[in-house]
């Protein structure tokens, strides 16, 4: 119970302080919102699509590339920044507050996010039309991975290589943006060529992106995406336990600064 208060009370300080500045949310809002109804009309005038049905192939493409990816990873990279910068971590040491319930609370604070940017992707492509044809807990299970997948990947670019809040932006497009790109996220895969097609399956994006697609829009079961779902668990799972481990090193160095 002592980690579940902790936890929950890191969560509401961060969601707090983001309501309190509104900015970063607002962009958070548009961005995807704006990404979505770009793809969905593309996809409408190019592909000769119903909106309802370019919409159902836009949407999942649109959530893990443009929503989930900036706020969970780029969200979680900057608040891990901003947190050393202002001597957040040097508060904590005289505190009774444990390092592992300063993690959870940040990784349910981006989550918390991540979720309701998944609602608002789903409302504004349902307004078009569109519907969710395979299961509804499959789904929430990808999210869920992809969304344990980027604040690991954020734990870790945030405490071994972000140093000011200035890198943040460096970082994620550096790292992101061709990943994004290979991933499927702005380009279906379809239009890439063999070669493309063998390397990005070794992209995780690729994995969330093709999973959520199939769920979404063709209503594939659990059997039909078992091969990305199970290259999905051990990535979140392993930037999981390599955030972690990089949280811990950075509060060794805290600790000795």
């Amino acid at each position: 119970m002592k980690y579940w208060r902790e936890t929950i009370a890191v969560t509401q300080r961060i969601l707090i302080e983001l309501l309190r500045r509104r900015r970063s949310l607002i962009f958070w809002s548009i961005f995807p919102i704006s990404i979505l109804i770009l793809n969905g009309f593309i996809l409408a005038e190019r592909a000769k699509l119903t909106m309802a049905v370019a919409f159902e192939n836009a949407a999942p493409s649109t959530l893990v590339g443009a929503a989930l990816f900036f706020s969970c990873l780029g969200g979680s990279v900057a608040t891990v920044v901003a947190e050393r910068e202002q001597q957040t971590l040097k508060r904590l040491f005289i505190s009774p507050l444990s390092g592992t319930s300063y993690f959870l609370g940040i990784f349910l604070a981006h989550s918390c996010i991540g979720i309701g940017q998944t609602l608002l992707v789903y409302a504004i492509a349902a307004f078009w039309g569109a519907t969710f044809k395979g299961s509804i807990l499959l789904g929430f299970i990808i999210i869920l991975l992809s969304i344990i997948a980027y604040v690991g990947l954020g734990f870790i670019l945030g405490t071994q290589l972000a140093r000011r809040i200035e890198d943040v932006n460096a970082l994620v497009a550096a790292f992101g943006v061709p990943l994004l790109i290979l991933g499927g996220a702005f380009l279906p895969t379809s239009l890439f060529p063999k070669t493309l097609l063998d390397i990005a399956k070794y992209n995780p994006i690729y994995h969330m992106n093709e999973a959520l697609l199939g769920v979404w829009a063709n209503g594939d079961n659990f059997q039909d995406i078992i091969l990305h779902l199970w290259f999905l668990f051990w990535f979140a799972m392993f930037m999981l336990a390599c955030g972690w481990v990089s949280y811990q090193r950075m509060l060794m160095v805290e600790r000795r600064l």
